[in-house]
């Protein structure tokens, strides 16, 4: 059973660390402000989410387990919300979403960047 526990702790802490690096790479390789900060938003709770779930099954059931708990549903309720006021304040600020323009050199004709 122990054998068990470890597999599957390193299993979600390594996946964990994957979506991370997953969205770090989005936010270099992604064209505009919005596409960054989706990457950024989805990929660092589902990220940080398996992390901490990995943690909780390492530490078993005491009350590191409840503040780990605890830490992750604040990860989940402010990062949404975070990833939205963002959005909506670089909206409003007059940044353009970028979109793929219907030029023949496939350039894109939107407020984003290369």
């Amino acid at each position: 059973m122990d054998q068990v526990l470890s597999v599957l702790t390193w299993a979600l802490l390594l996946s964990g660390a994957f979506f991370l690096v997953t969205g770090a790479l989005g936010m270099v390789r992604l064209p505009d402000v919005f596409t960054r900060m989706h990457a950024a938003g989805m990929a660092d709770t589902m990220g940080a989410g398996l992390i901490l779930a990995g943690l909780c099954l390492y530490s078993g059931a005491n009350l590191v387990t409840v503040r780990l708990v605890l830490i992750l549903a604040f990860l989940w309720f402010t990062s949404p919300i975070a990833t939205h006021a963002l959005a909506k304040a670089a909206l409003s600020g007059g940044t353009e979403p970028y979109t793929l323009g219907a030029g023949t050199d496939g350039e894109g004709e939107g407020g984003g960047a290369p």
